[in-house]
């Protein structure tokens, strides 16, 4: 199969399963947390920078390293499956003994129990790394999505019956376990690799040298999102930190599913294509237009009719969080855009480059979050929103040394998709103002954005309509018309 098909094959199925498995997702986290209280989500919350900081120790960069490297190897490969086992074990026993430490930072001793349970999620994801990075490098995302959706389907079964049942925050835990189970258990029958009984130090040490860059570089990063979590968590409240945890995955959930999409069927490409830099920057270019063309509308549409999608979908009782999902939207709609400059760096060999971005950029976010601290939570979303300007600033800096399309360019390309976003957001704001019920502002709203926006687009013959048409009609790259 040419990589023209593979590519298109695989944006389906790794949209199918975004939007499919994801989609469950979203809906069955709705319908938890309208039964769940803040504090559950809260408690969970918590961990998340822990977990976090785990999950990026175990895989090491290991992941990216072999999707870039050109000559992996079977024993590669199980070098990376053993290591990635042991590490999993031995962090999980760390977080098993500091779980009364966690507890006690936050004054929550039911914490310890939850954390230790919890943790076992560790072990089961690193079971199954190698599955997924193989089904990766072939592009395969018809696999991945089924084992995604046996995931969520499972998974989310069981945390609605245990939701329903009053078990509180364990509905969420055993969510996650019986859903981390489900999702190895699919990737291992999917996937078909078994690893052979060998491991090698010279694999092992060519891989953690651009891996452990790429480690280095995902902590800051983890650090910095989980960052928040942790803050408001010891500085506020539970609740709080439930209502910031909930406006916080709502506004990530459309953009960092887009990203992915896009995102995992781009990097094996850009790492087939390193060295041939025409048809490198082409397909970053495409990347860039097509994620400003999709993801602008979509977030500022959101942060419009925020206030109706919470009372709907929520209930009443998280209406608090309706102006910080706003401001969290206006930052999460640059994050396709600085995933794209970071995939550059990685495809190219040039981890050092994403390390030293990455060392920039969280230094500069430990002073923004402290800035904006004693301003309250509105005040650390505001942050958050600052700080991916600051971000998308700084990766350019490194990214355009490999593609010379620097600032004026990618500007060229970002901004009329979102003078054309603003637009359908004030005429969306217009056509709803007058309307009381919820679920009428939603209707007229999501209609008249996706009217407003298409014809606009049309009149003012947007490349990025003919790159979507072309591609699910033709099976076209996106790169292939994009310039």
């Amino acid at each position: 199969m040419s990589i023209k098909n593979q590519a298109a094959k695989g944006v389906m199925w790794n949209a199918i399963e975004r939007f499919s498995t994801q989609g469950m997702q979203f809906v069955l986290t709705i319908v938890i947390a309208r039964i769940l209280s803040p504090d559950d989500y809260g408690l969970v919350a918590m961990l998340g920078i822990f977990m976090a900081i785990a999950q990026t120790l175990v895989d090491s960069g290991f992941g990216n390293a072999l999707i870039q490297k050109k000559n992996r190897t079977e024993i590669d490969y199980s070098t990376t499956f053993y290591f990635n086992i042991v590490i999993s074990i031995f962090i999980y026993v760390l977080f098993f003994i500091s779980a009364p430490w966690i507890a006690q930072f936050y004054s929550q001793p039911k914490l310890t129990m939850v954390a230790r349970i919890y943790g076992i999620l560790i072990v089961l994801n690193s079971l199954a790394s190698i599955q997924m990075t193989r089904l990766t490098i072939a592009l395969d995302f018809r696999k991945l999505a089924f084992a995604s959706l046996l995931s969520v389907s499972v998974g989310g079964s069981i945390g609605i019956w245990m939701a329903y049942q009053g078990y509180g925050v364990w509905a969420l835990v055993c969510q996650a376990l019986f859903g981390g189970l489900a999702w190895a258990g699919g990737l291992w029958l999917f996937a078909r690799w078994i690893p052979k009984c060998c491991f090698s130090w010279t694999s092992f040490r060519t891989l953690f040298s651009f891996g452990s860059k790429i480690l280095f570089s995902s902590l800051l990063h983890t650090l910095y999102t989980n960052m928040y979590s942790l803050v408001v968590g010891k500085c506020f409240n539970a609740s709080t930190l439930g209502y910031f945890n909930r406006a916080y995955t709502l506004g990530l959930f459309p953009a960092q599913n887009f990203a992915n999409i896009i995102q995992k069927v781009t990097y094996p490409i850009q790492c087939r294509y390193q060295d041939d830099n025409e048809r490198f920057n082409q397909i970053f270019i495409s990347y860039l237009r097509i994620a400003g063309f999709v993801l602008f509308p979509l977030m500022i549409g959101l942060a419009v009719l925020a206030e109706p999608v919470i009372a709907v979908l929520l209930t009443e009782k998280w209406l608090p969080i309706v102006p910080l999902l706003q401001i969290i939207c206006m930052s999460m709609m640059w994050l396709p855009m600085m995933q794209a400059n970071v995939s550059v760096l990685d495809a190219k060999g040039r981890s050092d480059y994403h390390l030293h971005s990455e060392i920039i950029k969280k230094i500069l976010a430990v002073f923004i979050l402290l800035s904006t601290l004693p301003f309250g939570i509105k005040g650390v979303c505001l942050g958050m929103l600052i700080y991916s300007i600051t971000d998308l600033i700084v990766v350019i800096a490194y990214s355009r040394k490999l593609t010379s399309i620097g600032y004026r360019g990618q500007l060229k390309i970002f901004i009329p998709s979102l003078f054309l976003a603003f637009s359908m957001g004030g005429i969306v704001w217009l056509a709803t103002y007058y309307i009381d019920s919820s679920a009428g502002k939603l209707i007229i709203g999501g209609i008249s954005g996706l009217i407003v926006y298409s014809t606009l687009a049309y009149l003012f013959k947007f490349k990025e309509l003919k790159m979507i048409t072309s591609f699910f009609k033709k099976g076209e790259h996106f790169y292939h018309i994009s310039v």
